[in-house]
């Protein structure tokens, strides 16, 4: 079935700004609140938050099976387990339906007054309800940079690096969407020349750049996924702040890894991207050597070209762009991520979410994280309001923005946007 909704010719009437994230060939899917305190599956062109629930009750989606609450729902968990088939009907009518020549929903006023709001009277919720999230350890520059910060002089990647895409089980109850603050957390840490850990807040608050990937039910237990047929079970992609408390995890890691030093927060952008609205940016992966097993082998254009970059504003004041880096610099795929998620049989579900890693490009000025930037906090960075960052001050906000971009079009995530505040104090 062809991916109509990505002619780049294609002309919205509703008014897109030349700049915007969501041009009609986006068409990204996520769960907003109306002003009326309404929570539905919508869409997003240009400034405009489109309600699917309304859209479906008006009968715009006739000749498409969908159950009659499809679109009426707080999360898109049951969109997503229809499958590539509906997701890509779907897209496809929201592009005629919004196509400057298309008369239907144009013309008709009583139907726009239901079905569009501006972007900024709706509140963006969580889009999917996230049963369970792995996070990956993904990119090789980011890989050797940890290791070296730590002293490791030779081999900084562990034998393994270059084999498997390493990974650990994430706490999906404090997963997070874009304006949601995060509390510095609590912890035990171990102070440098000490042999006694000490309990208190974290002093060493890190960001960590990455995307996440969302899955539809793939598989059932016991079956693995062939690699040539995994993104068929990926819905999309969102922007992912992975924050760490860099203190704690030190302590904590020996010998099972992270815990508390991760679970305390992971921000995610509202705006779920498809992999069919991507498809347009496609491009090759690095070179890994040595070769992958063959169920992890992939050839061809196997990654996406996403300009990510990262922005911290102060409390009152002016941002500083900290890095920029892109997505490509993956040394594991997201095919090759799922692929090896159910070589053992392991089962995912819709709405499973995968993170990528700490996405780092190999210059300093693309790393990303804190920990990197500031090189394990022996070289701060200044902010353009003369201020220097070891790692992130309360009251310090954290914004991640990732677009693609060829041939004039622009496909964006829009943002991840989190400040961080003081510990929680109970009253």
């Amino acid at each position: 079935m062809p991916i109509t909704a990505n002619n780049i010719i294609r002309k919205s009437w509703l008014e897109v700004p030349a700049t915007s994230d969501f041009p009609i060939q986006n068409i990204p899917f996520g769960v907003f609140l109306t002003k009326e305190n309404v929570v539905t599956v919508g869409t997003r062109i240009g400034d405009y938050a489109i309600d699917l629930g309304a859209l479906q009750q008006l009968n715009y989606f006739e000749g498409i099976e969908l159950t009659d609450d499809m679109f009426m729902q707080d999360t898109l968990n049951d969109f997503i387990s229809d499958g590539k088939k509906t997701w890509r009907l779907v897209r496809n009518r929201i592009a005629d339906i919004f196509d400057e020549k298309n008369p239907k929903l144009r013309d008709n006023e009583k139907d726009k007054d239901i079905i569009i709001f501006n972007i900024i009277d709706v509140e963006m919720q969580l889009p999917v309800l996230i049963g369970d999230y792995t996070d990956f350890y993904s990119n090789k520059e980011h890989a050797t940079n940890i290791g070296k910060i730590l002293g490791v002089t030779e081999n900084a990647l562990f034998s393994n690096w270059h084999h498997l895409p390493v990974a650990y089980h994430g706490r999906s109850s404090s997963i997070i969407p874009s304006g949601i603050p995060v509390h510095r957390p609590l912890g035990q840490t171990l102070p440098y020349g000490e042999e006694t850990p000490v309990f208190g807040p974290s002093r060493c608050v890190d960001f960590e750049l990455e995307t996440a990937f969302i899955t539809t039910d793939a598989n059932i237990m016991g079956e693995n996924i062939p690699i040539s047929e995994v993104e068929d079970y990926i819905f999309g992609m969102v922007l992912m702040n992975d924050w760490t408390a860099r203190d704690l995890q030190k302590w904590e890691s020996v010998p099972l890894g992270p815990f508390l030093s991760k679970n305390f927060a992971t921000s995610i952008s509202p705006w779920i991207i498809t992999m069919d609205a991507l498809e347009p940016f496609r491009t090759k992966g690095p070179k890994q050597d040595p070769a992958p097993f063959p169920y992890l082998q992939l050839k061809g254009k196997n990654t996406f070209d996403i300009n990510l970059e990262i922005t911290i504003q102060p409390e009152n004041g002016v941002e500083t762009i900290v890095s920029k880096s892109n997505f490509k610099y993956m040394y594991w795929s997201m095919s090759q991520q799922l692929a090896h998620h159910t070589s053992n049989g392991c089962r995912v579900n819709s709405g499973d979410m995968m993170g990528s890693g700490t996405i780092s490009g190999p210059t300093p000025e693309s790393y990303g994280s804190m920990f990197e930037l500031s090189w394990g906090g022996k070289n701060p960075i200044k902010l353009n309001d003369g201020t220097e960052r070891k790692f992130i001050n309360d009251g310090d906000t954290v914004i991640f923005k990732g677009f693609c971009k060829n041939n004039g079009l622009q496909i964006g995530f829009g943002e991840v946007s989190c400040k961080l505040l003081p510990p929680f104090v109970r009253k």
